[in-house]
């Protein structure tokens, strides 16, 4: 080997900055994509929250504790939490609604019943 041919070998060349650069993409990649899950994640509480209160609300007015008509108390305190009653079924007592709310343009549902204790 010449003395040119083992210089050429030392020379990185820069591979760790590339190396680096590699990295840095890796886990700048795992954190938004750790933030649009945590995102979505919230998303979907905030429904299933919603779908929860609406469903008390409801029957609470059903079992007249409260005024007025179950599904229409539903659907206010469904568009009051960003999202909207999608149905509502009475039986006896007992409501069932479903919410709809949406991220990033996807809809995401739930459902809850409430009513008196069996």
């Amino acid at each position: 080997m010449t003395r040119g041919s083992l210089v050429r070998l030392r020379d990185e060349g820069g591979a760790g900055t590339v190396l680096a650069l590699a990295l840095v993409m890796a886990v700048v990649t795992v954190g938004l994509s750790g933030a649009g899950l945590a995102a979505a994640l919230t998303a979907r509480q905030r429904v299933i929250g919603a779908a929860d209160l609406s469903a008390l609300a409801a029957a609470d007015a059903a079992s007249g504790a409260i005024g007025g008509v179950p599904c229409n108390i539903a659907t206010g305190v469904a568009t009051a939490n960003g999202t909207r009653l999608r149905a509502c079924d009475i039986h006896g007592l007992v409501v069932s609604v479903t919410v709809i709310g949406s991220f990033a343009g996807i809809p995401v549902e739930a459902s809850s019943r409430a009513g008196p204790p069996r």
